[in-house]
């Protein structure tokens, strides 16, 4: 059902704050603003300039078991395909993904994926996979997944929540915040104080100076990751592949993405360096790369909480902040948005948020 016009009273003139212009906040200034929240989204920097333009942006819902958060991740792909009705600029490639890992008693699909993934047999790999030099005897295959550019999604969500009056502040850095009885009431930044009802804290790996300035320690990481775009023919994958040698899909303009893990700052793990191996090893699995140029290479930074999973709800102990810092962030990005909204606006607590409070981290 569509809840619009039922919501856009319930929020109507409650000011929020969202700080962070990547693919997170873009997702909750859009559906805040979308339930009549008077939205200012305020970016230090320009929209989706951190971790969210370095992303391999894979939308899935496979993790080993157990999961805490299996309820959230689960709904990850059914919240984007919510949200592609909406918002068309959104370019989601629902490829499928094909993943597996080769050990010694031969090839095995990767354990932890979800119930909806398919064994597939080697004939099956090559129907979808053609170019594939060397397929395993079988492998999993998830049909309903895919990938989306998460720069162009961001700036669609962001056109979205403007459409629906909020307020898009960029190059506008936080300074501080104005607080009355040990409750957050404003924002102030480098172009003056914003006044608010309710402050979303989603500027990822940044969330934990904000947090500092509220004198709140939240425990979250840096944790680094490759992520490199090459200039390759088109057609050479079709699905996602995540294999032990590459994981890597191709974009709808015909750029080859890959992920790599964070070695260390050595000159040979450089991300330039990474991105040369890695090109080496896309031409060594697949047929017909003739040639494949790196365009860019760079290392994103993921907020990373250190038990692994998201920090989510309102800080205890210092009133009207709001907490949203996850990995991954891309693929949580739709369901979050909707449900963190309900819990602003609506004060419909989600029970999928319930393993993500931050007051796990601050009690007594």
């Amino acid at each position: 059902m569509d809840r619009t016009e039922v919501d856009m009273g319930n929020g109507q003139g409650k000011r929020v704050v969202v700080i962070g212009a990547g693919i997170v906040g873009a997702s909750l200034a859009y559906h805040l603003a979308g339930k009549g929240a008077n939205v200012t989204l305020v970016e230090a920097e320009g929209i989706a300039c951190g971790v969210t333009g370095s992303s391999f942006a894979w939308i899935n819902t496979a993790h080993p078991e157990p999961d805490p958060i299996a309820q959230l991740r689960g709904s990850a792909i059914k919240e984007y395909r919510r949200l592609e009705t909406q918002l068309p600029g959104l370019k989601i490639r629902w490829t499928g993904a094909l993943s597996y890992s080769v050990m010694a008693s031969g090839a095995l699909p990767i354990p932890g994926h979800q119930a909806s993934a398919n064994l597939v047999s080697r004939s099956q790999i090559l129907d979808l996979e053609p170019n594939l030099k060397n397929p395993p005897q079988s492998a999993l295959y998830a049909a309903e997944e895919g990938a989306l550019d998460a720069v162009a999604a961001t700036h669609a969500l962001i056109a979205g929540a403007q459409a629906y009056g909020a307020n898009i502040l960029t190059q506008t850095r936080v300074l501080g915040f104005v607080t009355q009885s040990a409750t957050v009431t404003g924002v102030e930044t480098t172009i003056g104080i914003i006044d608010a009802d309710i402050v979303v804290l989603a500027a990822g790996t940044g969330i934990t100076k904000l947090t500092d300035m509220l004198g709140v320690s939240l425990p979250i990481e840096a944790s680094p990751a490759i992520f490199i775009r090459y200039k390759s023919q088109p057609n050479l994958v079709h699905t996602l592949i995540s294999s032990p040698e590459i994981e890597v899909r191709q974009s709808s303009d015909g750029a080859l993405l890959a992920a790599e893990d964070y070695l260390d700052d050595a000159m040979d793990n450089q991300p330039a360096a990474i991105a040369l191996r890695t090109a080496k090893t896309i031409q060594n699995e697949l047929h017909g790369v003739v040639s494949i140029d790196p365009e860019r290479a760079c290392i994103g930074l993921r907020p990373m909480p250190t038990d692994g999973i998201p920090i989510i709800g309102y800080l205890p102990n210092v009133g009207g902040v709001y907490v949203c810092a996850m990995h991954p962030g891309v693929t949580l990005a739709a369901a979050v948005g909707r449900l963190a909204s309900e819990e602003i606006i609506d004060g419909k607590t989600s029970s999928a948020l319930w393993p993500c409070r931050p007051d796990r981290f601050l009690k007594a």
